[in-house]
């Protein structure tokens, strides 16, 4: 049986309309619910082309047990990031504030006036990967949501109003002054993410953050001999360099390793990343020039 994705001109919606989840599209007829029922918004959103929002679908919302869940305690909308941008604009800041990189599939819980008050991206079917399994971050913020009302309506607050913040960032016509002190604390703050044993930050799966890595160069260039920024990036370009994540026939990087070690591969490959990689391994060789930066070059 097909749920009312089936009526939506977006492939990618249509792609879910056999799940076992009662799916709505964005849009007044699953925001009215909500507010009758008094239910929290599951909001999923992600795109044809993205890896893991396949893999999510697959492990989560094929899952009879998972999508009985999503059902009695939500009310779950399904946006397709390519037709509905603006949605998925607005909902990536919930999980930069949380620390997070953003990124898809984006999974974001929203009060029934669309106030958000936790997110994620990818979550498992069980926990691995550094992550809570999906089962248990739904039963979690259910029992939140029926015996800490107060504490939800008040993370939405606190939601709307850096939401709010990042909207209007920038918008002030008195520029902000960076000092080198600045550059070299953002610089230490990022060093304390880093896997000290295969470099790059946090675990599976592991992205390059050409921008991060390039910033911690910078801090390292403009600090009293601060050595442990300087090795943190060299080890990482080296780790990524030997590793798989590396084409090591045809050049160039994948998008991400879907392991901690930059063994595994996920077989694309984005021209964004790899321009800003390009500049990144030439500043490694002018720092310490290595044949091996070279061969990257």
């Amino acid at each position: 049986m097909s749920n009312r994705l089936a009526r939506e001109p977006s492939p990618y919606l249509r792609q879910h309309a056999h799940n076992p989840v009662d799916w709505y599209p964005w849009g007044d007829e699953a925001f009215a619910r909500a507010r009758a029922e008094n239910k929290p918004i599951l909001l999923s959103v992600g795109y044809s082309a993205c890896h893991w929002c396949h893999v999510m679908a697959h492990e989560s919302f094929e899952d009879p047990t998972i999508a009985g869940l999503m059902n009695e305690w939500f009310i779950n909308v399904k946006v397709d990031r390519e037709e509905r941008p603006d949605v998925d604009q607005l909902y990536q800041g919930v999980v930069q504030l949380m620390g997070q990189g953003g990124g898809w599939p984006l999974t974001v819980f929203l009060t029934p006036e669309l106030l958000p008050f936790y997110g994620g991206t990818y979550f498992p079917p069980r926990d691995k990967y550094g992550r809570p399994g999906f089962p248990k971050v739904l039963e979690a913020l259910h029992t939140a949501w029926k015996t800490k009302p107060e504490d939800v309506r008040r993370q939405s607050e606190e939601f709307r109003e850096g939401l709010g913040e990042l909207a209007s960032y920038g918008l002030d016509a008195s520029p902000s002054v960076l000092a080198p002190e600045d550059l070299v604390s953002m610089g230490e703050a990022m060093l304390r993410r880093v896997d000290s044993v295969n470099g790059g930050f946090g675990g599976a799966p592991k992205f390059p953050n050409p921008m991060n890595v390039a910033l911690m160069l910078r801090a390292w260039r403009r600090s009293a001999g601060n050595e442990a920024l300087k090795r943190a990036v060299l080890l990482t370009l080296e780790r990524m360099a030997r590793g798989g994540v590396y084409d090591q026939l045809g050049g160039g990087f994948h998008r991400y390793s879907v392991d901690e070690r930059w063994t595994v591969p996920h077989f694309e490959k984005m021209l964004y990343d790899n321009a800003q990689l390009l500049h990144l391994y030439v500043e490694a060789y002018q720092v310490e020039p290595r044949p091996l930066w070279r061969k990257v070059v």
